[in-house]
């Protein structure tokens, strides 16, 4: 596919495929295209040109909630947390066609609606639960760390019940501690839950550990694909990140 701004080719005739119960990883210097591609794939962007299939459907330019409703879901490099409602409450908020959405439905089926807040927050509270922030839960979004904004962003994408999860830099402002524990929660899903994940990344070691492929992007191409150990030895990889230093 191909992104164009006012002349400036972001993406340029970038084709890959991600592999159904992969955790695939994006990396590439800054300015590569890497989050324009994300933005594209999840319909934040429409595509200048080209095509993007998702489970064999085309989903190229598809608004982000119709994208949703696909079953893929992303997080965002900067967390984007409702920081006015508490852990629980952004949880709750996810699923998509609630009851309770619909003024009437509180007047005239208010059991309906009380039965379904039920089961949602039944559902929140195991997804808190799994990414250990049950006991953040009543605490307000613009209260924890970073790197529980991190996890949180992570359990607001499982109550989409997701397919494929596109994480950009989950481990940016995440420290130790937290990072081992979402390199765990991403495998888990991966493994017991059938996931795809597809992730940019800048730190090489959890690119390592956690991804396999590897897709590299310079000036808005792929310029390499393979494993870990095969991208970080490719000379385009090297030129890209080092530039002349490398010549």
């Amino acid at each position: 596919m191909t992104k164009s701004f006012e002349g400036l080719r972001a993406v340029n005739e970038c084709s890959f495929q991600v592999g159904k119960g992969t955790i695939t990883g994006l990396i590439g210097p800054n300015g590569a295209g890497k989050t324009t591609l994300f933005n594209l794939v999840t319909g934040f962007l429409k595509p200048t040109a080209g095509e993007i299939l998702f489970a064999g459907e085309r989903i190229g330019g598809l608004p982000p909630h119709r994208v949703f409703d696909k079953g893929m879901v992303r997080t965002f490099q900067v967390p984007r947390e409702l920081k006015l409602m508490t852990v629980l409450e952004n949880l709750m908020l996810v699923p998509a066609q609630q009851s309770g959405e619909r003024l009437w439905n509180s007047w005239f089926l208010p059991f309906r609606v009380g039965r379904q807040e039920r089961e949602i927050r039944d559902r929140a509270l195991q997804v808190l639960e799994f990414v250990n922030l049950w006991h953040l839960r009543h605490e307000y979004a613009s209260n924890i760390s970073s790197g529980q904004k991190k996890l949180l962003e992570l359990a607001r994408t499982l109550m989409g019940s997701p397919k494929m999860i596109l994480l950009d830099e989950p481990g940016a402002g995440v420290n130790p501690t937290l990072m081992k524990s979402l390199v765990n929660l991403i495998e888990r899903l991966r493994d017991e839950d059938g996931i795809t994940f597809f992730l940019i990344e800048h730190d090489m070691d959890l690119v390592a550990r956690l991804c396999n492929p590897v897709i590299v992007m310079s000036s808005g191409e792929k310029i390499a694909e393979g494993s870990p150990e095969e991208v970080v030895r490719d000379e385009r990889v090297l030129e890209a990140y080092l530039g002349g230093q490398y010549r």
